[in-house]
């Protein structure tokens, strides 16, 4: 059941991004991992916006970027990093049944886990945005970068765990 609910959320935000093999590589340049969190520290910044339509500006840039992140940065000149290895990963989880990949039951559910600690920060993280609460928005963006760390450092201990199937194997260079 969790790998079914799990493969249901990252089904749908890897088919929300569009992301295809080349973005996937360029995904994997650490530069595009480097400029993925400060998109939620960000957000902590919008709670001091008290104007409503300025607050949509900053928001719209955000998600823009978070869609542009993966495809603006060139292929790495080499993929032996942390985080290379752990955008492989998220990859592997995200097409374990396209890539016909068995995952370690103990990857799916420390996934599933920090998927929904994520998510848990970044709902607090809306709610003290909107509601202008400092304290919640510090809360959730703190929960919400924690969680997504804590997840890239699992996705690196599986494509660690996978870096010789057949599908992953060519990756490292």
């Amino acid at each position: 059941m969790v790998d079914r609910i799990l493969g249901r959320i990252l089904g749908k935000t890897s088919s929300a991004m569009r992301m295809k093999d080349e973005a996937w590589m360029r995904h994997a340049n650490p530069w595009s991992f480097a400029t993925r969190p400060p998109t939620i520290l960000h957000n902590c910044l919008l709670v001091s916006r008290v104007d409503r339509l300025f607050f949509l500006i900053p928001l719209a840039v955000i998600a823009a970027w978070t869609f542009l992140n993966p495809r603006v940065f060139p292929k790495p000149r080499s993929t032996r990093n942390r985080a290379s290895k752990g955008v492989f990963g998220e990859r592997i989880m995200v097409s374990r049944r396209e890539y016909c990949v068995e995952i370690p039951e103990h990857h799916v559910k420390a996934a599933f886990a920090l998927t929904m600690l994520s998510l848990a920060g970044a709902i607090l993280l809306f709610y003290g945005i909107v509601a202008l609460e400092p304290l919640t928005t510090v809360a959730g963006c703190i929960t919400a970068c924690f969680g997504m760390l804590w997840y890239v450092d699992r996705m690196v201990w599986l494509f660690e765990d996978l870096k010789d199937h057949p599908v992953s194997k060519n990756w490292v260079y």
